[in-house]
């Protein structure tokens, strides 16, 4: 047996994005059969809703505890990372034979201790018009360290390994590429059962152009707004909903919107809780993801899961995601974005074929296998 401590603090502190990826591996992976010990580690502590959150999943396995400090990870960033104090991180989180940064960033750990770090994406070297100064500078200077420092990494998709592979020379050997699981929740509307219907209380009755995603430049709502304003010419019905929370430079999408005199055909919603999104994903017409730059991209996934069919980005991971099962376009290309809505939203053969492709997409990524397959980094780490 051996001790293993998992750091949490995204799954707590992070609704979306690697919040939600790091909840539901973990929870898979408190589900299988292992004779480890795993400490569940949490950096600053949260609300109740949020420990409550961390007390489940520990619950889910008799091998299982949990670990919070009151230092927050922006503090404990500091002491590491820029006054240099090497303080282990078994200080905070108890000891451990192996211990798992799952955000990006490796702390100091005791010596002799085996460590594994997920590199969810670097959209920072690859993108770094997306991200704020200050936080460009901190993971410029520090991911290339902790990469260099770990004994293993997990990437969340072939593009982010071959990244790490050109950018930063990582043997290929040292990466595990573990896709992300969709959960069972995300499933089409049984249209035939009785009394079934969309629920329509936030969307309204219009057919619409769904996206998911905080509102920033990565995530290129400049373009998808451009091109929905030349479908909203064809199709004078349908909307577009933005759900997602305000980010980095959100203003100039809101302000876009406004230029185009999009006000009565665009709607954003704000940040939608993982309870809302299946029902959302459902009502939509057809899903859009744009980005330009994505480790993984689990809303295209969940999306297809509930049978709506997709229009993509080819960049990136996306197409690993996505495959044949809906219509990926250069995430530049304003004219090719808006054809591929169109056709998305009104050829009905096509609709329907990319409904069915979609479903047995959605079929490959679990989070069983996800959990199965960390499992198998944490044993091979422990023996090298």
């Amino acid at each position: 047996m051996a001790r293993i401590t998992i750091d949490c603090t995204p799954a707590i502190h992070q609704s979306a994005g690697i919040g939600r990826l790091t909840r539901e591996i973990v929870r898979a992976l408190l589900q299988r059969e292992s004779r480890h010990h795993f400490t569940l580690f949490c950096m600053g502590r949260a609300g109740p809703s949020a420990m409550a959150e961390l007390a489940r999943l520990a619950a889910r396995s008799p091998r299982a505890s949990v670990a919070v400090t009151p230092l927050n990870d922006r503090w404990l960033y500091r002491l590491w990372h820029r006054a240099r104090l090497p303080l282990p991180v078994e200080l905070f989180a108890g000891q451990s034979d192996l211990y798992h940064a799952t955000d990006f960033v490796l702390p100091p750990v005791m010596p002799g201790r085996r460590t594994v770090l997920t590199v969810h994406d670097l959209t920072f070297e690859r993108a770094p018009d997306a991200a704020p100064p200050q936080l460009l500078r901190f993971l410029k200077r520090v991911v290339p360290q902790s990469v260099r420092r770990a004994h293993h990494l997990i990437a969340d998709s072939q593009a982010t390994a071959r990244d790490l592979i050109t950018l930063y020379a990582v043997p290929p050997e040292r990466i595990t590429v573990i896709y992300s699981g969709v959960e069972a929740r995300f499933h089409p509307l049984d249209r035939s059962a009785p009394g079934v219907a969309p629920d329509k209380r936030v969307w309204g009755d219009a057919p619409f152009v769904l996206t998911v995603g905080t509102l920033q430049p990565r995530k290129n709502h400049l373009t998808l707004v451009r091109a929905f304003a030349q479908v909203a010419r064809q199709l004078p019905d349908l909307q577009l909903v933005i759900a997602g929370g305000k980010g980095w430079m959100y203003e100039a999408v809101t302000a876009e919107v406004a230029r185009l005199n999009l006000a009565q055909r665009v709607r954003f919603i704000g940040f939608v809780d993982d309870a809302g999104l299946p029902d959302l994903y459902r009502a939509a017409r057809v899903f859009a993801f744009p980005s330009l730059y994505e480790g993984f991209g689990l809303p295209p996934l969940e999306a297809m899961a509930c049978g709506v069919p997709v229009v993509a980005s080819n960049a990136s991971s996306l197409p690993e995601v996505v495959g044949d099962a809906g219509l990926l376009v250069d995430p530049l290309d304003v004219d090719g974005l808006a054809q591929a809505l169109t056709r998305a939203v009104a050829d009905e053969t096509w609709r329907a074929q990319a409904i069915a492709r979609g479903l047995a997409r959605a079929r490959q990524f679990t989070w069983t296998r996800a959990a199965e397959q960390l499992l198998a980094v944490y044993n091979a780490t422990l023996t090298v």
